[in-house]
């Protein structure tokens, strides 16, 4: 598989098993195999997930944008040639910290980073910003399932 970046739409559907609607990833800038990666995420308006606000303009939940730092995570597992064919599983968060909203038209960046990789289970630190400022961070543990048939 070709991971010449920047990985875009098509090249991040080769690598993730989610198509749309739950495929949340524009893109990815940056890549460091068993380390880190970065990718970014542009929430538009006609999102269908995007909540009321009880002022202003609708926001992203909170769940969502902790789905797109552990898509992001998993695409960072996946790239290596062992793990391409396996699932990888959210076996859990921990310290997350929802930091401000994320609103239609902004352009979150999303940073991983690998803390432990083993061949089962590893972990990672995320961390979300829009414009320079964290909107979340916390550590995600994920468990590696069979190979595809």
């Amino acid at each position: 598989m070709d991971l010449t970046l920047p990985l875009d739409h098509a090249a991040i559907e080769r690598i993730l098993p989610h198509r749309y609607p739950f495929l949340l990833v524009d893109r990815i800038t940056e890549l460091e195999l068993d380390k880190r990666i970065v990718g970014i995420k542009n929430v538009s308006r006609n999102e269908r997930y995007l909540s009321p606000a009880t002022y202003g303009s609708p926001v992203l939940p909170p769940t969502i944008l902790t789905e797109v730092v552990a898509q992001v995570g998993a695409i960072l597992i996946l790239a290596k040639p062992e793990n391409r064919q396996r699932l990888p599983f959210f076996a859990g968060i921990e310290r997350v910290r929802y930091r401000r909203t994320v609103r239609p038209g902004d352009v979150v960046e999303i940073e991983a980073t690998a803390v432990r990789l083993r061949s089962r289970m590893g972990s990672l630190e995320g961390v979300a910003r829009v414009n320079g400022h964290a909107v979340i961070d916390g550590s995600m543990t994920f468990a590696l399932g069979p190979a595809q048939p």
